[in-house]
């Protein structure tokens, strides 16, 4: 439905570093970069970019991007724990969500909370 989003970082390098790895078992990687952000999406068509933020750090935003099967989900959270991501829910049914809904959850290092979902 959304065209692109944006979100603050406060470290370009390790939410560089994280999202590379934990994007890629989805099929998205780095489209763009340079000193003040990056663009992150199927390749030539950034859609995640993070700007470099050296303010007040916020509450953080919840984004789950659409993974084509139980697999990659679960290399979603496994790269994105071993790239500096923590836990925040592991593959698995989400039964409460839905029926068939199954996902995975990470707190990016600006403690975002990214979710990698199919249904």
């Amino acid at each position: 439905m959304y065209d692109h989003v944006g979100i603050r970082v406060s470290d370009l390098d390790a939410s560089v570093r994280f999202y590379s790895a934990a994007l890629a078992p989805l099929g998205y990687g780095l489209c763009s970069r340079d000193g003040g952000g990056a663009g992150f999406g199927p390749k030539g068509e950034p859609a995640l970019w993070l700007h470099l933020h050296k303010g007040v750090k916020g509450d953080g935003a919840h984004i789950a991007f659409r993974a084509p099967d139980h697999a990659a989900i679960g290399k979603f959270h496994s790269e994105g724990l071993k790239a500096g991501g923590r836990d925040n829910g592991g593959p698995g049914p989400r039964k409460d969500y839905s029926p068939t809904y199954y996902a995975a959850f990470l707190i990016d290092p600006d403690g975002n909370n990214v979710e990698a979902v199919c249904t």
